[in-house]
């Protein structure tokens, strides 16, 4: 594709779905223009740099989650609808985890969506500062709860990188762990569980966390009252 016929926003969407696939170590300009039938020089020349063009895919996915009206659905089912839409967002995105610890990503979709979710815990009824407080906490929890998945992810995405098969290897790692936690009887009752998985929590972790973090709030706003 010539340069002039390509535009930025075919190659975030292009960017996306290879760092989706390959994550952030898959993505390079050569593998990106033979996906865009485009050279990497004509990549650049839109982008400038791999850095700048991970900064505005990140930015892109934001987009993706909902901001609904604390005044018609009600400020609590507003700030559940935005961390179960981020949650799934980050799944759907793992790279997105990766790249929180090696660039400033910042743009005017995650400044929109962190300004909506301020605007819901205010109508609230949170001062400003409370609302910074309550937004901050229920980020970390989403981010951290994605973090099992994501981890998952680039593990078998490394393990498998000389061709094998990194599920595979990542099972026999998992059966030495296995053997670690056998060994201690609260966790040798929960082996044969979901969270015995790697990265993984237990079944309805996210929604019993989530629904604990809004009853504090909840809790919070009511006993002010």
């Amino acid at each position: 594709m010539p340069r002039d016929t390509l535009t930025s926003e075919q190659i975030v969407s292009a960017a996306i779905d290879l760092l989706d696939r390959d994550g952030l170590e898959g993505l390079n300009m050569r593998a990106l223009g033979q996906r865009l039938g485009s050279a990497a020089t004509a990549v650049y020349w839109h982008v400038g740099s791999k850095d700048n063009l991970i900064a505005l895919a990140a930015d892109r996915v934001w987009n993706e989650i909902g901001r609904p009206d604390p005044a018609a659905v009600g400020w609590r089912a507003a700030a559940a609808e935005m961390a179960v839409d981020l949650h799934a967002m980050l799944t759907r995105h793992p790279w997105l985890v990766q790249a929180f610890g090696s660039q400033v990503l910042y743009g005017p979709g995650k400044a929109g969506h962190d300004d909506h979710g301020l605007a819901v815990y205010e109508a609230a009824g949170f001062t400003p500062a409370q609302a910074d407080r309550a937004a901050a906490t229920v980020f970390t929890f989403v981010l951290g709860h994605a973090l099992g998945t994501a981890a998952t992810i680039s593990l078998t995405r490394r393990l498998g990188r000389d061709g094998a098969d990194g599920s595979e290897r990542l099972r026999a790692r998992m059966a030495e762990v296995r053997e670690i936690g056998a060994r201690f009887p609260r966790l040798r009752a929960r082996l044969g569980t979901a969270a015995a998985s790697y990265g993984a929590a237990p079944e309805a972790s996210f929604e019993f966390g989530l629904q604990a973090i809004l009853d504090g709030l909840e809790a919070q706003l009511t006993s002010r009252r």
